[in-house]
């Protein structure tokens, strides 16, 4: 057997392994939007949507700039109301994972609205905020407040005991405890509940923006889901409607890889 003979277990064999694996997995898709433009083409209505015709609208509304700032505008309420959910959920989450007490009592209150849905909220966040970008904060803070404190409660109360026995020993206070002992330990459980807010966040913007981002930004544009109710409404353009579903899938995935990485960089124990 030469030495260019490739073997099962050989890199070069691995490689094309992976190859032939990356080929089947894309075989089904492409054979998919093939048979979508076939039929598309076929069709006699007009405004029917067409991969090409998609592709296309993409181009356009790329270059001009169009989408690349409804993201934008976007992403800015979702971190904002991303960064006050965080704020205000995980001290809160901590607080009632250590102390029975306080879960006693905040925990009820919780529960409560918990279940109750963002989209249910607009109308008050309207009559209170206004028709504007606070409003749009609101509902993405609410949305990513529940999954957040949930998981840091549940983050806090599965600190090994032996840890805080080991701090009791110590004479640490409770804040102290709390900062060096609770935190670290909950970091890994946090970190679940920060991937969860970011994606329910940005889930909730568009919602958001479709009742309230019709006047935001200063007059410029509402963000992506005031653009799709525009595309719906007034041009009913389908193409630029599920340009507008892909960049929204595009970016929910990008967010949550960056947020995967920046989380296994900064706690790198509990990587698996």
């Amino acid at each position: 057997m030469s030495a260019a003979t490739t073997l099962p277990g050989s890199a070069q064999g691995a490689g094309a392994l992976r190859g032939r694996r990356a080929l089947l997995g894309a075989a089904l898709p492409v054979a998919l939007l093939l048979l979508w433009q076939v039929l598309g083409t076929l069709s006699a209505d007009p405004r029917m949507p067409l991969p090409s015709k998609i592709v296309a609208a993409a181009v356009t509304m790329i270059a001009d700039g169009e989408l690349p700032m409804a993201i934008v505008q976007s992403l800015g309420r979702v971190f904002a109301g991303f960064v006050v959910a965080a704020l205000l959920a995980i001290p809160l989450g901590l607080a009632m994972g250590y102390s029975r007490a306080v879960e006693r009592n905040v925990d009820p209150l919780v529960e409560t609205f918990r279940p109750i849905a963002a989209i249910a909220v607009l109308p008050l966040a309207i009559l209170w905020l206004g028709t504007g970008t606070s409003a749009a904060i609101a509902i993405v803070a609410y949305a990513a407040f529940f999954p957040l404190v949930v998981n840091t409660v549940a983050g806090a109360r599965n600190v090994p005991p032996t840890l805080l026995r080991a701090a009791a020993t110590m004479g640490l206070r409770k804040f102290t405890t709390v900062r060096t002992v609770v935190v670290p330990a909950a970091l890994p459980q946090i970190g679940v509940g920060l991937r969860i807010a970011m994606g329910v966040g940005w889930t909730a913007i568009v919602a958001a923006e479709l009742a309230v981002g019709a006047k935001a930004g200063g007059g410029g544009s509402g963000g992506i889901g005031q653009m799709m109710f525009v595309f719906y409404a007034y041009s009913i353009e389908l193409n630029r409607i599920i340009v507008c579903m892909l960049a929204v899938g595009l970016v929910a995935l990008l967010l949550d890889r960056i947020l995967r990485w920046a989380l296994a960089r900064l706690m790198p124990w509990s990587a698996r």
